[in-house]
């Protein structure tokens, strides 16, 4: 068993207190962090998610959210945030289509709905 414990740590970096992280991303609202850092991670990119706040009376509306990542990690990390939101962004150019069916077969030439009977 004590093997076995041995291996996860192996397994496991530990984190370096002294390592330099750079910001890539800020956002207002958490939940936008989060989806980022989920995007980042499945990437292989380790993040780190740290709250900005300001005192709401002195400062209302300040803080946010920022994710970190390590400093050689910053330039990937860019260039996939930048990705998603060109592909974001061409997604909402486009609009939903379809095809008016006109169905003139019960139409009334009043104008009237159809009559059930």
């Amino acid at each position: 068993m004590a093997d076995s414990q041995k291996s996860t740590a192996a397994v496991t970096p530990q984190p370096d207190p002294n390592e330099k992280l750079v910001k890539v991303f800020d956002a207002e609202q958490e939940s936008e962090a989060l989806v980022v850092k989920g995007l980042l991670e499945s990437s292989g990119i380790d993040s780190d998610i740290t709250a900005l706040s300001a005192p709401q009376d002195t400062f209302p509306g300040v803080g946010g959210t920022i994710i970190l990542v390590r400093e050689e990690d910053a330039e990937a990390a860019r260039r996939i945030i930048a990705e998603v939101r060109q592909t974001s962004a061409a997604d909402d150019d486009e609009t939903a289509e379809y095809d008016a069916v006109d169905d003139d077969t019960n139409a009334d030439p009043t104008g009237k709905p159809p009559q059930k009977g």
